[in-house]
């Protein structure tokens, strides 16, 4: 493959800690380590015992739990918890979960400045990235920012033991989306595609282990690996169509984050494909596979996760207000962005079909 000779690869200090039971043993002295003595743990209502866990490990230097992360971290949500860390004079935030919970934990360090700890619980990836997102009045709203950027991370495969098969699913399916749009995002490098390539392979190796055999903590520890690898593509480079596709079909109307990402990633992918040959060819080496796209539909299939957009509750009459959105302010991405373009692509993750090889016109 030719090297790309023209980048610009940009790291940001991040500390990460990964073995099994780090979430207890590992945490305190890595908040000590920062010199934080007043941390407020934030997580959602699922992942609480776990959260409580982590909260009693840091004993003193534990200021209280904020247990009501959720999707897409409303805008109110995240007023209720910037006034509990300053209610209760925290020096530094604790997430422990998925998404939500790291996502809650960025809104407060973006609002404060306040250094933040991130236990990732699911195979969300969104520790290892400087992004953040606010939902208001219908409308997601994403930034980068290095304020939000987790100080460190402690990855804790125990934790994902107790995810449920399905959601191991779709949290390990959005991880890969972070890898496939980093490899056509305007910013990749050759670091970048490196670790998508181990990311993507990875994940895709782990997933069905999992579904077989949740419990077996190597693969689960491997997922985790694909996971920080995937996130960290994602820190390092630009969002594209599937991304803002999702951002959309989350924050206006409410669709569960991992699985929209498992439903939406083919057929965005599908679109991209003759405009993005080199991140084809990398995705064909880790996937093994001829057509990307379709071995991505049919992974998804086989281990039981959704494929339609009608199974996860989206209007059929929505199918096109939702493509307007999304034409309306587009990401950067490899192919032009149009109304029509992105219509043709919601219509096909609405039936859930396989995705179709796109011509390479501009539709």
């Amino acid at each position: 493959m030719m090297f790309q000779q023209e980048f610009t690869y940009e790291t940001r200090p991040v500390r990460v800690v990964f073995r099994p039971g780090a979430a207890v043993t590992a945490t305190p002295g890595e908040a000590a380590r920062l010199g934080l003595r007043r941390l407020l743990v934030v997580c959602g209502s699922r992942g609480e015992r776990v959260a409580r866990s982590v909260a009693d490990a840091l004993g003193d230097s534990c200021v209280g739990l904020h247990p009501w992360a959720r999707m897409h971290v409303p805008v109110e949500d995240a007023d209720r918890a910037v006034a509990a860390v300053r209610a209760a004079g925290a020096d530094g935030c604790v997430a422990v979960g998925g998404g939500s919970a790291i996502g809650l934990g960025k809104a407060i360090a973006l609002r404060t400045g306040l250094p933040l700890i991130a236990v990732p619980s699911t195979y969300s990836g969104s520790e290892m990235t400087p992004v953040w997102g606010l939902t208001e009045h219908g409308t997601k709203r994403t930034g980068r920012d290095p304020v939000v950027q987790p100080r460190c991370v402690v990855y804790d495969p125990r934790l994902t033991l107790s995810l449920p098969v399905p959601l191991t699913v779709t949290s390990g399916v959005n991880a890969l989306a972070h890898a496939v749009e980093a490899l056509y995002a305007p910013d990749v490098s050759p670091l970048v595609s490196v670790m998508a390539e181990e990311g993507v392979r990875a994940m895709a190796e782990a997933l069905p282990l999992l579904a077989a055999g949740p419990e077996d903590l190597e693969a689960r520890s491997r997922a985790l690996y694909a996971a920080w690898l995937c996130g960290a593509c994602l820190g390092a480079t630009t969002m594209g169509l599937h991304h803002k596709v999702c951002h959309v079909l989350g924050g206006t109307y409410g669709l569960p984050h991992a699985e929209t990402h498992t439903v939406v990633l083919p057929h965005a992918l599908a679109y991209n494909a003759p405009a993005a040959p080199q991140a084809l060819t990398v995705l064909r080496r880790a996937l093994d596979a001829d057509d990307v796209p379709r071995a991505l539909w049919e992974l998804s299939g086989r281990l039981g996760a959704p494929r339609s957009l009608a199974e996860l509750g989206l209007p059929e009459g929505e199918v096109a207000p939702a493509a307007t959105r999304v034409a309306g302010e587009p990401y950067a991405n490899p192919r032009p962005v149009t109304a029509d373009g992105v219509r043709a692509v919601l219509r096909a993750a609405y039936e859930g079909a396989p995705p179709e090889p796109a011509d390479g016109t501009a539709v």
